[in-house]
């Protein structure tokens, strides 16, 4: 066992004489350098840091100076040194530990100051090098946060820019001291940040270490350390407490209105994964409410699909989110406004229409930054006792590719028009609550038939959402998420209207359903893949 020695109390305050500053994140730095050395803070920094504080005309004493040894392997060993770590663990009230000091003419730092390289961001980039995550793994700075937050009975250690105010206001306020509470609270604070750091190299290496493809490619441990973003008012319901984690701002930028609620934020993100099927697309529109869609449309104009998806079902969108996959121009934006609309999102807004649609102050704005592909690999949800998480669903590949995974299972093979709805139509219900149904026609929703306990409800349900907004079934196409597991549903939906199909196939009685369709003249085609929702 390591030896804990009997050492009288730390102290609650500590006077900050010496900081070592060393950011890859600059946002602050010069004025947080000033007013610590305006209280007489000695400086030490490296690199670029000490260049930005220099050129501010701050004195800096270079840790190239404290260590007696230049930064070498092109900045990769800086402060990798006794002079360095001997300085931030030393315990201030062990009478060994600061004769090592003085022996080796050692002084202590007080204060560190250290964010890392910003590797995330780094393999986020598109067409990002391994060579390129590699040299953006942090060694020294998690070294350096590790050690003094290790040591935060006698050392401040800051990790974020969002720290030094309350920092400085402390020390302005308590002739340059800080508190143990604060030390504590930062202490913790630097343990996520190197928890999360090292966890995102982690899940890179393990997405790039040859298991594609193998049997088992999910974590052995599944470590989820993430930044709270925000408090929400309350969660799913008022007397829910909740919290907003991660880095959503990769994603989506509110614009204007309200802070996103916790339902807010759900249904946002179901838009978000809905509309990337169709980011390459021609001009494409989803309403959505509840996280499922109530329309769906992809039309010549944005204002042609918002009219189209809306026309699926004119009652479920009010109070509900609209999403485009194009600059959302002034026509569409009159169309949507003309009911109250919560949320809405585009990747842009050309001229005049944030203006026009900040007229309400209650409506939410979210320009859609990164793809949702692009977002975790995993999909994680909480059970009793435990985390389940999954592969992410993908997004499906282009149209003409996706066509050749099928199977043609009916004797009428789908006519042109056939596929692309039937694509259309897939793409949809991959997105809607099981069971899942959808009728479409012309690359626009008919009927949506979501979460029921029977498929042939889901149905039933689509049907009649779609006669209540006196819509024509003949001529379209259904998609189902999951199999048919009895030849009703695939007869319930000819009789409808429906001439062809899309569905998984897989049922012990897909004979009959097939045999159904082609005594109704369907075309039927088995994609292999289901596409639950719970």
């Amino acid at each position: 066992m390591i030896e804990v020695k009997d050492l009288p109390p730390p102290p609650d305050q500590v006077r900050v004489r010496r900081a070592l500053l060393s950011v890859y994140d600059k946002a602050g730095l010069v004025e947080f350098g000033r007013k610590l050395a305006e209280q007489g803070v000695e400086l030490v920094s490296s690199g670029g840091t000490a260049r930005v504080l220099r050129e501010a005309g701050l004195a800096v004493e270079d840790v190239s100076n404290v260590t007696g040894f230049p930064e070498i392997l092109g900045g990769r060993v800086k402060t990798l040194h006794p002079a360095v770590h001997g300085g931030l663990l030393a315990r201030r009230n062990d009478p060994d530990d600061l004769a090592e000091l003085d022996a080796h003419a050692i002084a202590p730092f007080d204060l560190v100051v250290v964010n890392l390289y910003p590797f995330s961001d780094t393999i986020a980039r598109a067409g990002v090098t391994e060579a390129e995550a590699v040299e953006n793994i942090d060694i020294g700075g998690p070294g350096m946060v590790r050690a003094a937050a290790k040591n935060f009975a006698f050392v401040a250690v800051v990790t974020s820019p969002d720290d030094y105010n309350a920092v400085l206001e402390e020390m302005a306020a308590n002739d340059a001291q800080v508190s143990m509470a604060m030390r504590r609270r930062l202490a913790h604070a630097a343990f996520e940040h190197t928890a999360s750091y090292d966890r995102a190299i982690a899940d890179y290496f393990a997405g790039t270490n040859g298991h594609a493809g193998a049997e088992d490619t999910m974590p052995e441990t599944l470590d989820l350390s993430l930044p709270r973003v925000q408090t929400l008012r309350y969660g799913e319901n008022p007397h829910q407490q909740a919290a907003l984690y991660g880095d959503t701002e990769r994603f989506f930028e509110k614009l204007h209105g309200k802070a996103l609620s916790f339902n807010n934020l759900i249904d946002l993100s179901a838009a978000l994964m809905l509309i990337d099927e169709f980011a390459d697309d021609d001009p494409a529109c989803a309403i959505l409410k509840h996280t499922n869609p109530c329309g769906v449309a992809v039309a010549e104009t944005l204002e042609a699909a918002y009219h189209q998806a809306f026309a699926t079902d004119r009652q479920s969108p009010f109070g509900g989110i609209v999403v485009v996959n194009r600059p959302l121009d002034r026509a569409t934006a009159e169309a949507i406004n003309s009911i109250f609309t919560e949320i809405i999102i585009a990747p842009d807004f050309e001229e005049g229409v944030l203006d026009f649609l900040m007229k309400k102050k209650n409506r939410r704005l979210i320009r859609k930054k990164a793809p949702a592909r692009q977002g975790e690999r995993l999909d994680a949800r909480t059970v009793l006792g435990g985390i389940l998480a999954q592969e992410r669903d993908p997004v499906l590949p282009d149209p003409q590719t996706q066509r050749g995974r099928y199977d043609i299972v009916t004797e009428r093979a789908p006519v042109d028009a056939e596929w692309k709805d039937l694509d259309f139509a897939w793409r949809v219900v991959k997105h809607v609550k099981s069971n899942a149904i959808v009728y479409a026609r012309d690359r626009a929703t008919l009927g949506i038939g979501a979460g029921q306990m029977s498929r042939i409800d889901s149905s039933e349900i689509a049907v009649l959402k779609g006669k209540k907004s006196e819509l024509d079934f003949a001529g379209s196409v259904v998609a189902s998420d999951a199999f048919f597991p009895f030849a009703d549903g695939l007869v319930a939906a000819a009789e409808s209207g429906a001439r062809a199909a899309i569905q998984p196939g897989g049922s012990i009685r897909d004979e009959e359903v097939i045999a159904a369709a082609n005594e109704h003249g369907m075309a039927m085609v088995f994609t292999g893949k289901r596409h639950f929702r719970h």
